[in-house]
């Protein structure tokens, strides 16, 4: 009688340690924030009008009060640019926002996610500019189903002959991210202000245009960068010397059929850094992958781990 009803017992117990596990899930689950995607208004130093970007909030973020995020700053390519209000949805095209709003990818960090003027871009004939549609732009997921579709360029494979001599090229492209420098470090120290952010994470990245971005800001603001990772961007030897002198991580990603921003203009900036000194290089070309290699990177887990490993000193 004592073994059955200590058996009973026992039984009784389990069950009510699993309901009060059950419980503690459920109420930790409900207790969770969700993630945000808010808009913040700034005066653009270019021109003193009031423009927007997009910032994104984590899971977690009002639930936890206490903790510290890390930041990163997007910056997107010359197919999104916009005035900044009314067209600022085309940021969401592509890259992180898209991987942690539309798609719904759980990302740790507060991201960043400004928009570039237009300039005369809408004037030049520039097709996927002229023929964009609010309606292509896409839908938060109910479920978060992966929709990313890396295209195949149908031309086989052709290595072109690295160019080591880059002086008759330009260190940046017209009318890029550059004209609006003091925005996204007002706009960076104005989120670092006013947002719970681990000072010593922040990181940059941009795809494209914002590629070319990404290595721009790193050669000004070296130290204000934790690692930073230009994709399908290049960048020019002239602006590796602070880059390298910071020993600033670098992760520098190519398509291999890109006919967009070709490969053989890769090469002379990563070899600058080698020379100069610089030990935290990494470079990845997806060699079967045109221009938007940038879906395949966004979508990597590693990539994200990778920017997280690495401290402000």
């Amino acid at each position: 009688m004592y073994s059955k009803n200590r058996t009973k017992a026992n039984i009784f117990i389990t069950l009510f340690c699993s309901l009060n596990l059950l419980s503690a899930c459920a109420l930790n689950t409900v207790n969770t924030s969700p993630e945000q995607l808010i808009r913040k208004s700034y005066i653009s130093q270019l021109n003193n009008k009031e423009r927007d970007y997009f910032l994104y909030l984590p899971k977690g973020y009002y639930s936890e009060p206490d903790k510290k995020w890390p930041v990163m700053m997007f910056l997107h390519g010359n197919g999104e640019r916009g005035n900044g209000k009314s067209e600022l949805d085309f940021v969401l095209m592509h890259g992180p926002v898209y991987q942690a709003w539309i798609q719904k990818q759980d990302l740790p960090f507060i991201i960043i996610s400004p928009q570039l003027h237009m300039f005369d871009f809408d004037q030049r004939g520039i097709g996927y500019i002229d023929n964009r549609k609010f309606a292509d732009i896409p839908q938060r997921q109910a479920q978060g189903t992966p929709l990313n579709s890396e295209s195949r360029p149908k031309q086989a494979i052709q290595r072109a002959q690295s160019l080591q001599d880059m002086s008759d090229k330009s260190p940046l492209l017209p009318l890029g991210w550059d004209k609006v420098e003091l925005d996204l470090i007002n706009i960076l120290d104005e989120v670092s202000t006013n947002f719970n952010v681990e000072h010593n994470k922040t990181y940059i990245t941009g795809l494209s245009y914002g590629g070319f971005g990404t290595w721009f800001m790193a050669s000004q603001y070296p130290n204000k960068f934790a690692a930073i990772a230009p994709v399908v961007g290049w960048g020019h030897p002239d602006l590796m010397q602070p880059i390298a002198d910071q020993q600033l991580p670098v992760w520098q990603f190519a398509g291999g059929r890109d006919n967009a921003v070709h490969i053989q203009y890769f090469y002379a900036g990563i070899e600058k850094l080698r020379e100069l000194g610089h030990n935290n290089v990494r470079f990845t070309v997806h060699e079967e992958m045109g221009h938007d290699a940038w879906k395949r990177v966004y979508a990597s887990s590693d990539f994200y781990q990778w920017l997280l490993s690495h401290s402000l000193k």
